[in-house]
């Protein structure tokens, strides 16, 4: 069982309902789902291969010597010299405590640690120096293709949740997209998760919501790892598909559309002997942008009933008011987030509306 899948040759044509009616399910039940025939290239997309496998290769060295590497060998060898050595070094049942100690340590890998190589590239940053030749050139053209599958891909969430066309574009501008003031971040992590030796010991990348808005996603065609948890509480493989694009939405789609859509959990399991790719571009709102629901999804709470006193009507039949997230600015939310991003997404909501409250 894998992630639905939806052929987006058909939006524009006679079946296009049929196929806002997938991509409404794929948010609302899924907050994951693939796009097949999405109008991208396949020549372009497998000169992104080429590039970003050819750019791991020239950092593939520099991992072997990051942090997520040297930290699992330290663990692994303080337990080897525990095991070797444990009845010259410890006293009688100090043994027992240092194996305890292992454990933690083991523990707080898991919890703590990713084992993945990772840059960021977006319009006004620095691109890597050492990169291959054509790199820039074929990224370039590759975000400017996925930016625009990204703005059509709002449109329609626009239209499956009944709100005015470009409604939530205008929402990431900050309400204000006519000024060209704040315009939405669109950003692309270029990720590989190297072969681990201990794949039980640490994750690839530890399971979160995405905070921003719509990501799209470029995976590796044969390498799995990728999951997200479903409805049902159950881990479930988004399956690789050559060529396909991923699409998840993120944290600030379910606030605007007040709980509709929801950002789903996903985490990357380390693999012991392939090296999976993952290109993910995040097209998200600015940092000025004032997040909330969207007034048209929120119901206008009804005026309380006119009664006598010994009526014996509750008011349960009141529809009363269903905003279900507070309003907050989306560069509040990001500092928030960057401490807090492995856990529970409900208190970052809580926590960014009440500090908005106290600016007012």
């Amino acid at each position: 069982m894998g992630v639905p899948v939806i052929d987006f040759s058909k939006i524009d044509g006679p079946e296009r309902s049929e196929v806002l009616a997938q991509i409404a399910n794929g948010c609302q039940e899924w907050g994951f789902f693939q796009l097949v025939n999405h109008g991208i290239s396949e020549e372009l997309l497998e000169r992104v291969k080429k590039v970003c496998s050819d750019c791991y290769k020239v950092r593939e060295e520099g991992f072997k010597d990051s942090l997520p590497v040297r930290l699992l060998n330290k663990v692994l060898d303080d337990d080897d010299d525990r095991r070797q050595y444990g009845n010259q070094y410890y006293l009688e049942g100090d043994e027992a405590a240092a194996a305890q100690a292992t454990q933690l340590r083991l523990q707080q890998l898991k919890n703590n640690v990713d084992w993945e190589d990772v840059f960021t590239l977006h319009d006004d940053n620095q691109w890597p120096t050492k990169a291959p030749p054509q790199f820039k050139e074929t990224m370039m053209q590759y975000r400017k293709e996925v930016k625009k599958l990204a703005e059509k891909m709002l449109e329609i969430m626009d239209t499956n949740l009944g709100l005015e066309k470009g409604y939530i574009k205008k929402a990431f501008c900050g309400g204000k997209e006519e000024l060209q003031v704040q315009q939405p971040f669109f950003g692309t992590k270029v990720s590989h998760y190297p072969p681990c030796p201990n794949p039980e010991l640490v994750n690839g990348l530890r399971a979160h919501t995405d905070a921003g808005g719509l990501i799209l996603l470029f995976q590796d065609d044969a390498v799995g790892g990728l999951q997200m948890l479903n409805k049902e509480g159950e881990w479930i493989d988004v399956q690789p598909l050559r060529n396909a694009i991923v699409i998840n939405t993120g944290d600030q789609l379910e606030v605007i559309s007040n709980g509709r859509y929801k950002s789903a959990w996903h985490r990357v399991l380390a693999m012991p002997t392939a090296n999976r790719r993952s290109i993910a571009s995040f097209y998200n709102p600015s940092l000025d942008a004032t997040i909330k629901p969207a007034p048209d999804l929120v119901r206008v709470p009804a005026p309380a009933p006119v009664r006598d006193d010994d009526d014996d009507d509750d008011g349960s039949d009141n529809i009363g008011g269903d905003r279900a997230y507070p309003e907050f600015l989306f560069g509040d939310y990001m500092k928030i987030y960057s401490d807090h991003k492995f856990q529970p997404k409900e208190p970052r909501f809580q926590a960014a509306g009440s500090f908005y409250k106290r600016i007012l």
